[in-house]
């Protein structure tokens, strides 16, 4: 009897089948999420711990690192790593040339903060920077602990190619410090995502008022970026109903649709979308819309585990799954998923700053 070959419509995904993202073959669909963890050395500078963090976690098919500022004045929180100065992209070539030791593949995120900084981490003690001047609510953390948000500067006309240009520097650092690829940080309320959303932007030149002029600034950056790296090798982060650092757009749908729908254009990597607000809450928005209205591959992210991605996967609704709390807590959480295995709780005391304790301490699988 003749064997049936399967069609590719009866060939469904989980999380351990193989997928292409751009120019990379990847070896499973589970993604280490962005997550900062403020632990890096002096200047900003990746040290051991940071090396051996990443090594521990390079069985994910793909991981993108924690939030990189792009020059001294992108920084809003203590002890997060930076991709503008010699030094810390020799500590960054130290991490990629491990985690490559172990075939894995790792993207570094390319982060502004905006106004969620204070002047006590900003050069000179100046006022962070923001499409306008409206402060976030709340505190934000520097060296001596939390303080409110002030009101940040808004940024002149003839400052946004020079900030274009730190965003560019920082790209080819990350190609000099041996990346696979990069992401644009364009999510959770820091600068591009404050400049993307009404609330926070209510500049009246060509960068602010229309959706069109709100998005042109990520599409500046993203033009640039892929000017350092082929497109295909750039991703894009998004989050349309993330309130954190009071994010508010008075129409989310079409916005990010319209976002998305523009970013196209770039034949981007893929689009990685943190679908929950930060409250874990899921509502108002046609993710399944948005995923339809990028031609590329959708990472999807927040609150997933080990069956919820792969019936997400196998619906077609994301391409890949990435997890970050889980990540924290399970270094070897490929092998755990795979094997069916029981998943370490994280220790949320320990999430931000501190030593190895809840950092590269937790257990592997025997």
């Amino acid at each position: 009897m003749q064997a049936t070959v399967p069609s590719l419509e009866d060939i469904r995904p989980n999380l351990f089948t193989p997928v292409r993202l751009g120019t990379h073959q990847l070896a499973n669909r589970i993604v280490m999420a962005p997550l900062t963890r403020n632990r890096v050395g002096k200047e900003g500078v990746p040290q051991a711990m940071n090396i051996e963090y990443y090594r521990q976690r390079a069985g994910a098919g793909l991981i993108v690192t924690e939030g990189s500022q792009i020059s001294p004045q992108g920084q809003g929180y203590p002890g997060t790593p930076g991709i503008h100065s010699p030094e810390q992209v020799a500590g960054w070539r130290r991490v990629t040339d491990t985690v490559h030791g172990q075939d894995g593949r790792i993207f570094l995120q390319l982060w502004h903060v905006g106004r969620v900084s204070h002047p006590s981490l900003q050069p000179d003690g100046a006022l962070p920077v923001a499409p306008s001047a409206i402060p976030a609510e709340g505190e934000g953390m520097t060296l001596e602990g939390p303080k409110p948000f002030v009101t940040p500067r808004a940024l002149e006309l003839d400052e946004i190619p020079g900030l274009i240009g730190q965003f560019s520097k920082a790209a080819e650092n990350a190609l000099r410090a041996g990346f696979d690829g990069v992401e644009i940080h364009a999510a959770n309320g820091y600068l591009l995502d404050q400049f993307l959303r009404d609330g926070s932007n209510q500049r009246t030149d060509k960068y602010g008022g229309s959706v069109e002029n709100r998005l042109r600034l990520l599409l500046e950056v993203t033009d640039a970026v892929s000017r350092v790296w082929n497109a295909d090798r750039v991703g894009v982060r998004l989050s349309p109903l993330n309130s954190f650092n009071t994010m508010t757009d008075s129409s989310s749908q079409a916005t990010f649709v319209t976002a998305v729908e523009s970013l196209n254009h770039f034949g981007l990597a893929y689009l990685h979308v943190v679908e929950p607000d930060f409250t874990g809450q899921v509502t108002g928005f046609d993710y399944l819309r948005l995923r339809n209205s990028f031609m590329g591959p959708y990472i999807a992210n927040g609150g997933y585990d080990k069956e919820r991605a792969d019936r997400t996967l196998e619906s077609g609704a994301a391409d890949l799954v990435s997890f970050g709390k889980a990540f924290i807590a399970n270094p070897d959480l490929t092998d755990r998923f795979a094997t069916n295995g029981t998943l370490n709780e994280p220790d949320p005391s320990t999430f931000y700053g501190g030593d190895e304790r809840g950092y590269i301490d937790y257990p592997a699988l025997p």
